[in-house]
């Protein structure tokens, strides 16, 4: 199993993701992340998914995404650059300097606070967020939510 991000770029018109995911589904392929937003001062849009599988099959999907009429490009370069952001949630208790402490040391930042909760903010590469999700987990984070991977070429 090979793991891939493509990038594709699409007319921003009704059912093109449907079709699009519609590809995977067909052969038996689970979509890891999925990223859809439009490209600014245009009708087009901008569909990141990362996934794994065999290569034949993927060569196969990649190829059916050219022939979809509403895809204007489709590219899956290794010289890409990825991010991800991730909102992790604590109850604001006597432990949230410490993990405050993590957070800033890892570049993010809080975006909102409660007497409650306080939510903070985290964006980097996969590995980054997945490595920052396992330094946290022993403060007991009430809620993790990830966006999934955005991706350009460099």
């Amino acid at each position: 199993m090979q793991k891939r991000i493509i990038c594709i770029t699409v007319i921003n018109e009704h059912s093109v993701l449907a079709r699009i995911s519609g590809l995977f589904a067909g052969r038996g392929y689970n979509i890891d992340s999925l990223t859809v937003a439009p490209l600014p001062d245009n009708n087009l849009s901008k569909i990141t998914i990362a996934t794994r599988g065999d290569e034949k099959v993927l060569e196969q999907i990649i190829k059916q995404l050219h022939k979809l009429i509403p895809v204007l490009n489709v590219s899956e370069n290794n010289e890409i650059i990825t991010q991800e952001i991730m909102l992790i949630k604590f109850e604001n208790n006597e432990k949230i300097g410490a993990i405050s402490a993590l957070i800033n040391a890892s570049g993010g930042s809080i975006v909102s606070w409660s007497e409650k909760n306080i939510v903070f903010s985290v964006s980097g590469d996969t590995q980054k967020i997945k490595d920052i999700i396992s330094s946290l987990k022993n403060f007991m984070p009430k809620e993790i939510i990830r966006s999934g991977i955005v991706a350009i070429e460099k």
